[in-house]
């Protein structure tokens, strides 16, 4: 476990790079926010539905928005000055909390209540349960990150051993496990986000036989963080930043999912409406979005006590260390 952390904590001292100056001005009295994604999905729908209706704008911010390729690479733009807000899991956050840096991140905002993954096989299984997964072969997701600290915490609520009772593999990177799946007949399942889940199905690669959020319950999956010098300086901006947001999921929440599909469909050129809608349809079903932003204590300790059963967590961080209710808060008033 040690391990582990100390890796996350290398990559993210290795990628740094020299330091950027914070938001500016884009010319037109928008600020621009440079806001790094840890991967690029429609389970971030509301804050690409605030990107593309405009809600970004009406609180006089312009998003320049930069997909960062896994959380040691997002939080390695937060720390460097090169990013000014991530999205990412808030196990980073935690992570990076034990390294001791006077300028630490802190999360100010959580989107996501729930694991966005779907399990996908390699063949029909209209009848599957968990412990079907005994003695197969599955991608779960890199090691330390929510996606596999996640899938484990189901499996062993299963009753199955991650480690004797199956193929539990976190060697491959996220963005690669759609190709690997498809292309390693070893593998039996992998997890995948909308509309990846969706587009494998339809195109006969794969088929959806479970929620890994459905199964897991209730888990602070994704949520915004920033360094705690941006947030004291930027106190207004971060709180008109998360009413854009919130304003994105209201939209969500109040049209149906083939309208709320034409507001996406600018951030996901080649995916049909109709399968970002059923992508939209999959989430809204689960519950994956936080409806307020406010990451509360209890969703904490949940995500502290997933850490700890996949052996990542030695010391628990304090809530109050990690995460700034105040302006979600704010906002909900």
């Amino acid at each position: 476990m040690k391990k582990t952390i100390a890796l996350f904590l290398i990559a993210v001292t290795a990628l740094m790079s020299f330091a950027l100056t914070g938001c500016k001005d884009d010319g037109d009295g928008h600020v621009k926010i440079r806001l790094s994604e840890v991967t690029h999905s429609i389970f971030y729908a509301p804050l690409y539905v605030a990107i593309n209706n405009g809600y970004f704008e009406e609180y006089g911010m312009e998003i320049e928005l930069s997909n960062g390729g896994g959380a040691d690479k997002v939080m390695t733009a937060i720390t460097s000055k090169s990013a000014d807000i991530g999205l990412m899991g808030p196990e980073a956050t935690i992570y990076c909390q034990a390294q001791g840096q006077k300028d630490y991140p802190i999360i100010f905002g959580q989107l996501t209540q729930k694991d966005g993954s779907f399990l996908v096989s390699k063949t029909p299984q209209p009848d599957f349960e968990w412990s079907m997964l005994k003695g197969k072969h599955v991608l779960a997701g890199r090691v330390g990150g929510v996606p596999a600290m996640t899938m484990q915490y189901v499996v062993n609520n299963a009753g199955l051993d991650e480690e004797t009772d199956l193929n539990f593999n976190t060697d491959v990177a996220f963005n690669m496990m759609a190709p690997v799946f498809e292309s390693d007949d070893t593998v039996d399942y992998t997890t995948l986000f909308e509309p990846t889940a969706s587009e494998f199905e339809a195109s006969g690669k794969g088929y959806i036989v479970a929620s890994v959020g459905e199964a897991s319950g209730e888990i602070p999956y994704t949520s915004f963080s920033a360094s705690k010098s941006f947030i004291e300086e930027n106190t207004e901006l971060i709180k008109n930043f998360l009413r854009a947001v919130k304003k994105g999921y209201d939209y969500i929440k109040d049209n149906t999912a083939e309208k709320v599909a034409e507001s996406l469909e600018p951030s996901f050129a080649g995916t049909s409406l109709s399968s970002i809608a059923a992508s939209v349809t999959s989430y809204l079903e689960i519950d994956a979005w936080c409806d307020d932003l406010v990451f509360t204590e209890q969703s904490y300790i949940k995500l502290q006590d997933v850490m700890e059963n996949a052996g990542f967590l030695e010391t628990r961080v304090t809530y109050t260390a990690a995460v700034d209710n105040t302006y979600a808060l704010a906002i909900a008033q």
